[in-house]
C-alpha cells in the first residue's frame, strides 16, 4: 500500500506523469484533485470557474471539503485494501496555492487539511519543478480555456514555486524533486527510480 502524490505548478506535467505512472505500477489506481468522486468533481467546477469570485478563505475551504470527501469515499478505502494510489495533487497543493499563493499561511491551511484528511499523508511526493514562464507557455499550448487559478499573474506562480521548494526541503524523506523540462518518458523513468 502506498499513496504517491504528484505536485507542481500548473503546466508542469503532473497529469501526464500521474497517468503514465499509474499505468506503470501494477494494480495502481489514479485519482485527481480536486475531484475523483462526484461531490469533489462538482467542487472542482466551482473553484475553477473563471466567472466566479471566490475569496481566498472560501477557496481553501472548498479544496479541503473536496479533499475530505475524496479521502472518505475513495482514498481511505483503497489504501485500507492495500492498493497503491497515484494522486494528481493533494494537501501540498493547498499549502502552496492557498497557504503561500493566497497568503493565508501554510500552517493555517495545513490545520484545516489535517482535519479534512484525518491526518492522512503521502508516502512519497514527486515535485515536478519547472519555472513559471515555461509552465505558463505549456499550459497555454494545451488549447484549453484558462481557469480561475491559471488566470493569475506570474508573481502568484513564482510564490507557489518557491513554496513547493520550501515544502520539499523541509521533508526530504517524503519529497523527490524531478526536472519537469525532461520528456514524459524520461520523467516516468525518473519517477519509477525515485519510488524504488
Amino acid at each position: 500500500m502506498a499513496l504517491i502524490t504528484i505536485e507542481g505548478i500548473d503546466g508542469a506535467g503532473k497529469s501526464t506523469l500521474a497517468a503514465t505512472l499509474a499505468d506503470a505500477l501494477p494494480g495502481a489506481v489514479l485519482l485527481r484533485e480536486p475531484g475523483g468522486v462526484a461531490l469533489a468533481e462538482r467542487v472542482r467546477e466551482v473553484v475553477k470557474d473563471p466567472a466566479l469570485r471566490v475569496g481566498a478563505r472560501a477557496e481553501a475551504l472548498l479544496y479541503a471539503a473536496a479533499r475530505a470527501q475524496l479521502v472518505e469515499e475513495a482514498l481511505a478505502p483503497l489504501l485500507r485494501r492495500g492498493t497503491t494510489v497515484v494522486l494528481d495533487r493533494f494537501v501540498d497543493s493547498s499549502l502552496a496555492y492557498q497557504g503561500a499563493g493566497r497568503a493565508l499561511g501554510v500552517e493555517a491551511v495545513r490545520a484545516i487539511n489535517d482535519f479534512a484528511t484525518g491526518g492522512l499523508r503521502a508516502d512519497r511526493t514527486l515535485l515536478l519543478r519547472l519555472d513559471p514562464a515555461t509552465a505558463r507557455e505549456r499550459a497555454g499550448a494545451r488549447g484549453e480555456a484558462v481557469d480561475r487559478l491559471e488566470a493569475e499573474g506570474d508573481g502568484f506562480f513564482a510564490t507557489i514555486a518557491r513554496a513547493y521548494d520550501e515544502l520539499a526541503a523541509a521533508d526530504p524523506d517524503r519529497w523527490v524533486v524531478l526536472d519537469a523540462r525532461r520528456t514524459p518518458e524520461e520523467l516516468l523513468a525518473d519517477a519509477l527510480a525515485a519510488l524504488r
